[in-house]
């Protein structure tokens, strides 16, 4: 007989993941606390925003939050988010085989020294 542990993230008594790993239930706990700051925040500004919404869009925020985080430091998407657009199901097949055969583009970043 085998013994696993198991790592269970329980919300509001449901429980809403299992882990292998303390790492990742705890990863997935921070994740869920930051879902709900964002909801309750949603809802204090956006009122007309049904609870449902204000998950769902607490959620996302929460799931997305290096993203979220470029955006506000820069004022522009991430890469991986302009990647993913652009190779959206609707893109022609000529568009997917040039952005194939291309070579990525590397970006020089300023550093400010010391």
């Amino acid at each position: 007989m085998a013994v696993e542990t198991k790592y269970v993230v329980v919300r509001k008594g449901e429980e809403k993941m299992t882990f292998a790993n303390k790492k990742d239930a705890d990863a997935w706990d921070k994740m869920l606390d930051m879902a709900d700051a964002f909801t309750d925040w949603l809802q204090q500004h956006q009122p007309e925003l049904g609870e449902a919404q204000a998950e769902a869009l607490g959620l996302l925020l929460a799931e997305q939050k290096d993203a979220v985080q470029h955006i506000l430091r820069t004022s522009k998407l991430p890469e991986s988010v302009k990647e993913e657009v652009s190779q959206a199901p609707e893109a022609s097949a000529e568009t997917e085989t040039e952005a194939e055969t291309a070579a990525p583009e590397k970006k020089v970043r300023a550093v400010k020294a010391a």
